[in-house]
């Protein structure tokens, strides 16, 4: 991440026209800063340098997203008080999840709602447990482009005094409609019930990555009754997700632990690079919000973001059909 930094402000400096009149006078800083051997070890000095000679610069690099980059600016501080413990990650952790709940609401929006798991888990409180840096950087590069999507304001309320006038009225049936909206409700109460009765054992197998008996998934779907479900939203959720386990591990996710857990043989007795630890991490989140993983999500986003080629252009085939092989576990122990 260090080194990713320091490669993001140094391309910023190359993009820096020199023919420039407010550049020219800091020309032998500029020159000095477009080399990749200045930013390996950065002195007092050139700490210095670079912020009284090189940070009001103009640069060709166009940012003009500017509510990305205080998004930017918040995560990196937010990060800097993980690692140096400062005492103000408490409010800036809850800054950070109000910005994550006011997404929440604008969920219609398809750039929202494609990433609307990290969102919400971001939102509660079970993320931010065990947060490291890494996961808080993934954070900034999926949201950052989401924060000018969210409104500026309240739009004011127009009160009118207009009467309704019925004409002659027909019922029609929505049958679709009214399916989709039983559905996301019936998601959205079992989360809530789920979450309140975490301890339960048998949600306790299924979160922790342990096998489930047929005692398992009839006491996990008594567990969908008692928060309202019916027998046909059940059976739905069912047909939809291949498996109750399946389904209800889709809305409590995967223990971070056991998901660290299930990989930790890969990298076991092996130098694993920055890209294989950033890789495996960013597959534990998504094991952590989604509870499982098909194969093909390897080869998407945020994935393809470390490497174009996504697990194959950072690990050896061998150790890829290890990971192919891991997620298949993890859903067959979802299944009973």
């Amino acid at each position: 991440m260090r080194d990713e930094t320091a490669e993001l402000l140094r391309v910023r400096v190359v993009a820096m026209n020199i023919d420039n009149f407010v550049v020219r006078p800091q020309r032998q800083f500029v020159e000095k800063y477009v080399e990749a051997k200045a930013w390996k070890q950065l002195s007092d000095d050139d700490h210095a340098e670079l912020g009284h000679r090189i940070a009001n610069l103009p640069s060709q690099q166009a940012d003009e997203d500017e509510e990305a980059k205080r998004f930017d600016m918040l995560l990196l501080r937010t990060q800097l008080a993980i690692l140096q413990a400062k005492p103000d990650f408490a409010g800036l952790k809850q800054k950070i999840q109000a910005i994550a709940s006011a997404l929440e609401d604008q969920v219609a929006i398809p750039a929202i709602k494609s990433e609307i798991m990290l969102i919400s888990a971001v939102a509660g409180d079970e993320w931010w447990a065990d947060v490291t840096v890494q996961m808080l950087e993934t954070v900034r590069r999926r949201l950052r482009a989401l924060v000018k999507l969210i409104p500026k304001g309240q739009k004011k309320v127009v009160y009118t005094d207009f009467e309704d006038e019925l004409g002659e009225t027909t019922k029609v049936d929505l049958p679709q409609v009214t399916a989709g909206l039983n559905m996301s409700k019936f998601k959205e109460k079992a989360r809530q019930f789920l979450k309140a009765h975490e301890s339960h054992l048998s949600l306790q197998r299924l979160r922790r990555n342990q096998a489930l008996t047929t005692a398992d998934l009839s006491e996990l779907e008594k567990m969908l009754i008692e928060a309202g479900g019916t027998k046909s939203l059940i059976e739905e959720a069912k047909e939809k997700s291949q498996g109750l386990g399946l389904f209800i591990r889709s809305l409590v996710g995967l223990d971070r632990e056991a998901a660290m857990q299930a990989f930790s043989e890969l990298l076991k007795g092996s130098t694993a690079t920055q890209d294989q630890i950033e890789f495996i991490e960013l597959v534990v989140q998504e094991l952590t919000l989604n509870g499982v993983m098909a194969a093909d999500r390897l080869f998407q986003s945020p994935f393809t973001d470390i490497n174009s080629q996504g697990p194959l252009g950072i690990f050896p085939p061998a150790r890829v059909s290890l990971i192919v092989g891991v997620l298949a576990e993890i859903r067959q122990r979802a299944v009973a």
